[in-house]
């Protein structure tokens, strides 16, 4: 696909095949349910970001033979890609490497964990790189991670020998980056959804909400209060 703006944002993305997405929500719920809670979170952040105005958008998905589940998922104006690479680390920079090359001014990647993250703050993410108030913009969430980083450079580094999945990953980026000289600004913190823990406080905090309306993330809580475990009507 041709580039058409100067920003491109990459969701970072796995196929939701029960049994390899989403495990940590075992055994509370089923495989099947894990990867459907999954599918449809990813579905709330294609929908959201969908209505960008300015900002191409693309998928990287993992595995590489799994394009077809994403022409399926995806919506037009979305570009699709394998993600390359050994490690989390090593993708995320290929990412960052391959489309900065492209001519991008700024490059954001975000992940499919956290439905209800609303567009503003990716479009603020874009804001503060352009400006050039940040060369590194993350988004940290309450796990000790992050949910967004974006950049206006390609930094190996800052993506070497960080301890993924672990409650140090955003300490250990932000130290990294310090001792890099980089400027770095932080979004607002959100929760991404991980742990069964962190589904139960999702379905808490929007079980109160109107379905009658449209707002991010609802097609997650829809499936969550159709599960038994949930539906208490």
């Amino acid at each position: 696909m041709d580039k058409k703006s100067a920003k491109l944002l990459v969701v970072v993305a796995k196929e939701p095949v029960p049994g390899k997405v989403k495990t940590r929500f075992i055994p509370q719920l089923s495989p099947a349910d894990a990867a459907g809670l999954y599918r449809c979170s990813l579905h709330d952040r294609i929908t959201e970001i969908s209505a960008l105005n300015g900002v191409d958008r693309a998928i990287a998905y993992t595995p590489e033979d799994a394009r077809d589940t994403f022409t399926e998922l995806s919506l037009d104006g979305f570009e699709l890609f394998a993600q390359r690479g050994k490690g989390l680390g090593e993708r995320l920079n290929n990412i960052f490497q391959d489309n900065l090359a492209r001519g991008y001014q700024a490059v954001s990647i975000v992940d499919s964990d956290s439905p209800d993250l609303p567009k503003s703050i990716i479009n603020e993410s874009f804001g503060l790189l352009l400006s050039k108030q940040a060369e590194v913009v993350l988004g940290p969430c309450h796990d000790g991670g992050y949910y967004l980083v974006g950049l206006r450079k390609p930094y190996p580094e800052l993506f070497r020998n960080i301890p993924w999945s672990t409650k140090n990953v955003l300490s250990t980026t932000l130290e990294k980056a310090g001792k890099m000289g980089l400027n770095v600004r932080l979004l607002s913190r959100w929760n991404d959804l991980d742990t069964f823990e962190d589904i139960l406080e999702y379905y808490n905090r929007y079980k109160d909400r109107p379905l009658s309306k449209n707002w991010p993330g609802k097609k997650t809580f829809v499936f969550l209060s159709q599960l038994e475990k949930f539906n208490t009507s």
